[in-house]
């Protein structure tokens, strides 16, 4: 069904699609109550399952941020060879498009990682396994050598580490970078991408913890 409507508004039948209007968009003033309290949101939106990814992507040479390698990771370079890697966990991961193939997740504007993530221009979504709970702990901590110890390869394309267990991975290149409140909404255009291919559940947080 989807492909057949992609057939059609492509076709010359097809009406032309004027964009709608941008909405106004402005922060709820100091003097303004917000609508929603942030603990209520917090607690309804917990209702809703997600999975759980682990955003990565290579160093830079002009990375300041990086951090120092407290011990060299698993099956990665030797220290010294090469920029420590970013990484963090995320939730709010999902596909975006098909044609072009797209995806999306959302990071906070505090993200120290994220502009470590923009600098590289790419990055790889590795799409963690139910066994894996620790390991998102691990990229969910601000500040730390988070690959110490970590298996990973290379993502094909970008170079992005590739996490060893994760169920599926999708090797990008940043899109487009989008405002959203007091995130950001990054949109990747797709190079690679892979599945484990195994039984395996995913890891899903719902209402504050791993199921």
């Amino acid at each position: 069904m989807a492909a057949a409507a992609v057939r059609y508004l492509r076709s010359a039948d097809a009406p032309p699609v004027e964009a709608l209007p941008r909405p106004a968009l402005r922060c709820v003033g100091e003097d303004e109550r917000a609508p929603v309290g942030q603990a209520e949101f917090r607690r309804v939106l917990g209702n809703f399952a997600t999975g759980v990814a682990v955003v990565t992507a290579p160093g830079t040479t002009d990375d300041p941020q990086a951090p120092v390698p407290t011990a060299p990771p698993a099956a990665a370079p030797a220290p010294g060879s090469a920029p420590a890697p970013a990484g963090f966990a995320c939730q709010s991961f999902s596909a975006l498009s098909l044609d072009p193939p797209l995806v999306a997740f959302m990071v906070g504007r505090t993200s120290t990682t994220w502009p470590r993530i923009a600098r590289a221009g790419v990055f790889c979504v590795n799409v963690l396994s139910a066994g894996q709970g620790e390991l998102c702990r691990a990229f969910a901590v601000s500040g730390a050598d988070k690959f110490t110890g970590v298996t990973y390869d290379a993502a094909p394309v970008s170079g992005s580490p590739r996490l060893a267990g994760a169920l599926a991975w999708i090797d990008c290149t940043i899109h487009a970078v989008h405002t959203g409140g007091d995130h950001l909404i990054v949109v990747g255009r797709v190079d690679a991408l892979g599945a484990s291919g195994g039984d395996e559940a995913p890891l899903l947080f719902h209402k504050g913890r791993f199921l």
